[in-house]
């Protein structure tokens, strides 16, 4: 009985001693707050048909867009949140924004592209395997 207890005691300081919780976001009042303003972008993409094209050629991430696009775009590491990577989006002439991953650790990471074409805008999230 008085082992249980100690063990029951031992847990509860570990639980108010450790570092906060990698599956809670920090963030998530902000996120519920612009919850409206996700749910909009993404109707637009589904309605628009505008989900862009996701593929890896060689070295490079290639996003390929219907339309010009502008916003932002993040590599996102499932299994380190130090190795996520934000960057400015800016299409080309062909409406393609290409990513160098030479060098970014192997296995699943997520795009998650935010951007704006012509007055309307987009989110879009596609897990990817390098």
């Amino acid at each position: 009985m008085l082992s249980f207890m100690c063990f029951i005691i031992v847990l509860g300081v570990l639980m108010m001693t450790s570092k906060s919780d990698a599956l809670v976001d920090t963030d998530y009042y902000e996120k519920g707050i612009r919850y409206n303003e996700t749910y909009t972008k993404k109707e637009n993409l589904r309605r628009d048909h505008a989900a862009p094209v996701i593929l890896i050629q060689g070295d490079t991430l290639l996003v390929s867009f219907k339309q010009d696009a502008a916003g932002s775009i993040k590599l996102i590491r499932t299994a380190d949140k130090r190795m996520d990577v934000n960057m400015v989006l800016q299409t080309d002439a062909r409406h393609q924004f290409r990513i160098p991953v030479k060098g970014r650790a192997r296995g699943s990471w997520k795009v998650l592209a935010d951007w704006k074409s012509k007055t309307k805008a987009y989110t879009y999230e596609q897990e990817v395997m390098l």
